[in-house]
């Protein structure tokens, strides 16, 4: 059996700019953390050859290309496995809910796979075939972004260029600076679950459009980037939060709604100074960033909705099981 863990992420500016209608105008640019809640994958052969996927429900198929998940079938076809599995999920933060699950799902399973097969694959090999199977095989009107975090971890400034290529940079500040981001950011749930899928097929027909609105949130994500590498006054990432979410409900009008809007001026209210809808947009997880002698009025203004604590996450998709037939 082998068991990989992948973490999620939270996504703080330039979501958008992932996406190929605006990276083959201009580079896109987005500053990313991966966080310590995960998507857990386990894989064992499977006697008989036959296939038994358990995710949210569970399949029991005689061939790989009967299995309905379109996620785990191309996995399996790209890496051209024909024996009988065993594949079971778990993870501990709902479906669709803005924290890149479906990403961290694919590349969870490429690198069990990978395992199997006895492969050493590196984290930006996972990352570009988990975008193939997402994007190009199964032609999911997404970006890059969630891939590309899920395998690197850590808290990281990514860039997508014209050519398909994506480079990850580290964010080189100090263990202090990570340590009070961390702990000036408070993300609550909203509630409900939503597909992305078509909230960003809008969003990408708008994008000719937006280039304006979406070289700004670029711009944001650079700037937030400067702000943690050189020590400056951690109040400006708020701000900048505010100013990159106003950015991003204007790309697409379903990426809100009122009963998001009203929670998120009730968060200003009690004294954050930003913020944004993880995600997509639609709902799912809030983010805040608050100073902490003001966390506890937030809290109690915003008390209807569950806390969701978290740390920033350094690594990414790791095997942490390996069975004993294995070796």
């Amino acid at each position: 059996m082998i068991i990989t863990r992948t973490p999620f992420r939270i996504s703080f500016a330039g979501g958008g700019s992932d996406l190929e209608a605006y990276y083959s105008h201009s580079p896109g640019a987005v500053l990313s953390a991966a966080i310590d809640r995960y998507m857990y994958l386990s894989v064992m052969d499977r006697f008989g050859g036959t296939y038994r996927i358990s995710y949210s429900r569970t399949e029991l198929v005689d061939r790989a290309d009967q299995i309905e998940h379109p996620i785990v079938r191309e996995c399996i076809d790209m890496l051209a496995i024909r024996d009988g599995l065993e594949i079971v999920s778990m993870a501990n933060l709902p479906a669709e809910s803005g924290m890149g699950s479906s990403s961290s799902f694919t590349v969870g399973l490429l690198h069990a796979l990978h395992c199997m097969r006895g492969h050493v694959v590196t984290p930006h090999r996972l990352a570009e075939q988990a975008c193939s199977i997402e994007i190009e095989r199964l032609k999911e009107p997404i970006g890059k972004q969630d891939q590309f975090i899920a395998a690197y971890g850590g808290l990281q400034f990514i860039q997508f260029h014209a050519d398909g290529h994506v480079t990850v940079d580290p964010v080189m500040c100090s263990a202090q600076t990570r340590r009070e981001l961390n702990r000036r950011l408070i993300v609550f749930y909203t509630g409900g679950t939503r597909a992305a899928r078509d909230i960003l097929v809008r969003q990408s027909g708008n994008t000719p459009a937006r280039l304006t609105e979406l070289s700004h949130m670029c711009q944001i994500a650079h700037s937030l980037r400067e702000v943690l590498t050189t020590g400056r006054d951690l109040n400006e990432f708020g701000r900048m939060l505010h100013q990159a979410w106003q950015l991003k409900k204007s790309l697409e009008p379903s990426i809100s709604n009122d009963r998001i809007e009203r929670q998120y001026e009730r968060g200003l209210s009690a004294g954050a100074l930003g913020g944004k809808l993880l995600g997509a947009g639609g709902g799912g997880f809030l983010l805040f960033y608050c100073e902490p002698h003001l966390q506890d009025r937030l809290r109690a203004e915003l008390h209807e909705l569950p806390e969701m604590p978290f740390s920033f996450e350094p690594e990414g998709s790791k095997v942490i099981h390996v069975g004993s037939d294995r070796w």
